[in-house]
């Protein structure tokens, strides 16, 4: 009874004490945090209010929702961006379920050029998908020998499907790599008692494989969707005529217009599309339990 009462208020002293420490050891990455993000992005904000005639004003929102340009680029950045992540939630569950359950020849080879392609710039694999399928491109390249046309028929690069192609291709191993991890978490006792009771592969993929990693799925394909409606290097590099997105909105009224409030307009509006989609996600995902 009197060691007890003797270490009680120690303890009570102790936890203020560590309370003053864990903030003074958050101060120097918030503030980094916020010098670097969170003051440019205030800045961006302030001066989508600001007019060229000086004083504050929400005009540039106000010209922007009126936009039909405003409108299409909206919608052509959800669709690609929408089309996009269902196709690297396809193409990514398949690819990865071959990897992890499919023995061949330089399986652990392909898992660490996937983590190399993580660190890829997006322009690079369209400057790759350029030069097989572009205007001079390697396959218009055969075609025209072959046939001795003056053109080749792939022309798709400068049009929305190329758009999609390209973020399809660079976006996938984003899909890939969490379905791994997660692959790599499943007992294999499980499979192999499925597959003793009789059940064919694709129920096995669909009835223990599927539920144990939809949380990866739901990670990755978040991930991707929020990368997707901010890609910027890839739709520059297609030079695909006519595909407007948010990004390339803000590109074009900022350099090519020299309009800086309509630009910040249209960021502000993109990051709030984004952390609207992040928060839904985190919601979603904390109300399954995942």
């Amino acid at each position: 009874m009197a060691s007890a009462a003797v270490t009680t208020p120690a303890k009570t002293r102790t936890a203020p004490r560590a309370r003053t420490a864990a903030w003074v050891w958050a101060l120097p990455p918030v503030a980094v945090l916020g010098l670097v993000f969170l003051y440019p992005l205030a800045l961006v904000v302030q001066q989508s209010f600001r007019r060229d005639t000086g004083g504050t004003s929400a005009q540039a929102y106000a010209d922007l929702f009126a936009s039909t340009a405003f409108r299409e680029a909206l919608g052509t950045t959800v669709w690609l961006a929408v089309g996009s992540t269902a196709g690297c939630l396809v193409l990514g569950f398949g690819l990865a379920l071959v990897i992890a359950f499919v023995p061949f020849p330089g399986g652990k080879a392909v898992t660490k050029f996937i983590d190399v392609f993580l660190s890829f710039p997006s322009f690079l694999i369209t400057l790759a998908l350029l030069f097989v399928y572009g205007s001079v491109g390697m396959a218009n390249g055969l075609w025209t020998d072959a046939t001795g046309a003056a053109e080749g028929p792939f022309r798709f690069l400068g049009t929305p499907w190329g758009v999609l192609l390209a973020e399809v291709t660079y976006f996938t191993p984003f899909v890939m790599r969490p379905l791994l991890a997660a692959f790599s978490g499943i007992e294999t006792a499980q499979l192999e008692a499925a597959s003793s009771l009789g059940a064919r592969p694709a129920r096995i993929v669909r009835q223990v494989i599927l539920p144990e990693v939809l949380p990866a799925i739901a990670a990755g394909g978040s991930l991707v969707l929020v990368l997707c409606l901010n890609e910027f290097g890839i739709v520059l590099f297609t030079g695909a005529k006519g595909v407007t997105t948010l990004p390339m909105l803000v590109y074009g009224k900022a350099i090519l217009e020299s309009d800086y409030p309509g630009a910040c307009a249209v960021a502000v509006v993109n990051v709030l599309i984004s952390v609207g989609l992040y928060s839904l996600y985190r919601v979603v995902s904390r109300r399954a339990g995942a």
